[in-house]
């Protein structure tokens, strides 16, 4: 029988977090875990000899997934049949002693997903490293903003990427508080009592606390419980969406900024824009990166629904949504991540265009320069507020049909008296603010200051080269 590839992980995640979710992988974590426990066990006086474990962890990787599957289809069990090809290779049946098959699943998935945060909060310092990068760069670069998808006031291009790397920092610090805190379940037996690991260490409470420590000494672990908490997998997605939701309002920004060709993602030498149209050079990063954020958005309903579902103390209807949920958010925050490097790295801003603009737009981007400067020469804030407005709304008529190619805002000003301002007066406010863009270039320089602190933990970021993308 064919398999059917999972698309998020061949396609858009790196090898690294293949390899954490991968069925040969989990496998290997699985032994590994059982092999832990078995030395644990014997560390508290359990007979299991040393031998015995040598040869565990002699076959360990030796997995072949085909004996495995024949196993499961007569066993109906997927743990029983990964005990039984274990045993088979070790020549010995001392695995899983006291435990139930909870105690596995529930620590293995517990650590992919804890190693998988720790490969997510690198990629993410890297993503905001080289937001701070281009934030420095375009820093001073004066930019029409907008608001509702209109010219509003002035901001640089470098404060717009600072906002949006603001908001993944955010990210960032909710997944480092996250995996600082993440409570692994420990051995807890099949209704969470410990009943079957206290009957292997004769009642000894003392020797179950040491076993338990001896496996996972440092992590917190979360206590009472047949399975972990549900909600623990729902803080773990919603936290992911977090960090997936600056990338995604600035991927949305650059694929507007590229419709008025302001600015693009880049295009690889080679790149094919349209099969049909020659001349396309589509955003197409930046709309992929659109898409992982609504697959992220998804998933985290689905880990939603699981929360507060649990009957008595557990059962599997969660399993088969965590099989899929699990992994395939952090496939798509993965590919998200490096797909956001991508755009950084190659990412062109059009100056002159983005000076043109500016320069179509300014009369408007100052009015409330004009409406600030008419209330200090004693003009009443409404009243000022109404002329603006009266002759901005004609202006604009007036571009939109036709009637006039230059904004002669200005000018309409300069003759209604209302106003008392004259047009080198006009003048002068506009010459003095074509490049104000208020405390935005001190902003940037805050957010510069705040992520060059955070790289002198994570040196790998900073080193961190992003896959080349399909």
């Amino acid at each position: 029988m064919e398999i059917i590839p999972n698309i998020l992980a061949e396609r858009y995640a790196s090898e690294a977090m293949q390899n954490i979710w991968s069925t040969r992988g989990r496998v290997i974590l699985e032994r590994e875990f059982w092999v832990e426990v078995m030395r644990a066990q014997r560390h508290v006086g359990i007979a299991i000899p040393e031998d015995v474990i040598a040869d565990y962890e002699r076959v360990k990787d030796q997995v072949d997934l085909d004996s495995i599957r024949r196993r499961e289809a007569v066993t109906r069990h997927d743990v029983k049949a990964r005990i039984e090809e274990f045993c088979a290779l070790a020549g010995h049946q001392h695995i899983h002693k006291g435990m139930t098959s909870r105690d596995l699943t529930e620590n293995v998935e517990q650590r992919q997903v804890f190693n998988a945060l720790k490969l997510i909060r690198t990629k993410t310092v890297a993503a905001l490293i080289a937001f701070r990068k281009r934030a420095e760069q375009y820093k001073k670069l004066p930019l029409t903003a907008r608001t509702h998808n209109v010219a509003a006031q002035m901001t640089t291009f470098g404060k717009r990427l600072a906002m949006f790397g603001e908001e993944l920092y955010r990210g960032y610090k909710r997944v480092n508080t996250l995996i600082e805190d993440y409570p692994l379940r420990g051995l807890k037996g099949a209704v969470g009592t410990q009943l079957d690991q206290l009957t292997l260490c004769n009642n000894e409470t003392g020797k179950v606390q040491a076993l338990e420590k001896q496996i996972f000494n440092g992590p917190q672990l979360n206590g009472v419980g047949q399975v972990y908490p549900r909600s623990l997998d729902f803080e773990v997605i919603s936290a992911l969406v977090q960090i997936a939701s600056g990338p995604s309002s600035f991927a949305k920004t650059l694929r507007l900024m590229a419709g008025h060709e302001l600015a693009s993602e880049g295009f690889a030498k080679g790149q094919v824009g349209s099969s049909a149209m020659p001349h396309k050079m589509n955003s197409r990063n930046c709309e992929r990166l659109n898409g992982f954020h609504t697959l992220l958005r998804g998933y985290s309903g689905m880990a939603a629904d699981l929360t507060g579902d649990q009957w008595n103390e557990g059962d599997v209807s969660c399993s088969v949504v965590r099989r899929v949920v699990l992994p395939d958010s952090f496939f798509t925050l993965d590919g998200l991540l490096e797909t956001l490097l991508n755009i950084l790295g190659n990412m062109e801003v059009y100056e002159e265009a983005v000076a043109q603009e500016k320069m179509h737009y300014l009369p408007f981007l100052i009015t409330t320069t004009l409406m600030m400067e008419a209330v200090k020469s004693g003009i009443g804030r409404e009243v000022a507020h109404a002329v603006i407005k009266e002759h901005a709304l004609a202006t604009v008529r007036a571009l939109r049909t036709g009637e006039t190619e230059q904004n002669d805002l200005l000018d309409r000003l300069a003759a209604d008296e209302r106003l008392k301002f004259t047009r080198d007066e006009l003048g002068a406010i506009l010459s003095q603010a074509e490049n104000e863009c208020g405390a935005a270039e001190a902003q940037v320089d805050h957010f510069i200051e705040t992520i060059d602190a955070l790289k002198q933990r994570f040196p790998e970021a900073e080193a961190y080269q992003p896959m080349s993308l399909l």
